[in-house]
């Protein structure tokens, strides 16, 4: 199988994990005490502007943390795929190496043949 043939079947699934569709049912964030699954803190505590800057805040950490390991685990698969494509050529490279020494074997059984005729 080619090089060419084997980057095609390289598939890309990305996935998006986000606690904010699951905590949504409980109110608005930052809209005080209980919402989100807890406390949160005494700017959380009192709702109103603070408390939503605060979940905003929150939110967007999250957010950069998950593309952070979302990029990590891209670059990991890069390198695990350009690994994966070097051992390829190098068995393809063996192969080639063992069908010459194969071919070179079978010239000399010929030539041994026809001395031995």
């Amino acid at each position: 199988m080619s090089l060419c043939k084997i980057n095609n079947l390289r598939l890309v699934a990305v996935r998006s994990f986000s606690i904010r569709g699951v905590l949504a049912s409980h109110g608005d964030f930052g809209s005080g005490s209980g919402k989100g699954g807890g406390s949160g803190g005494s700017i959380r505590d009192a709702g109103g502007k603070f408390g939503e800057r605060e979940a905003a805040f929150e939110n967007a950490y999250f957010k950069k943390l998950e593309a952070e390991q979302l990029e990590a685990l891209r670059k990991r698969h890069d390198e695990e795929i350009k690994h994966h494509e070097m051992e390829i050529q190098r068995h393809l490279d063996a192969i080639k190496r063992h069908r010459e020494h194969q071919d070179d074997l079978h010239k000399v059984n010929k030539k041994k043949e026809k001395r031995d005729d």
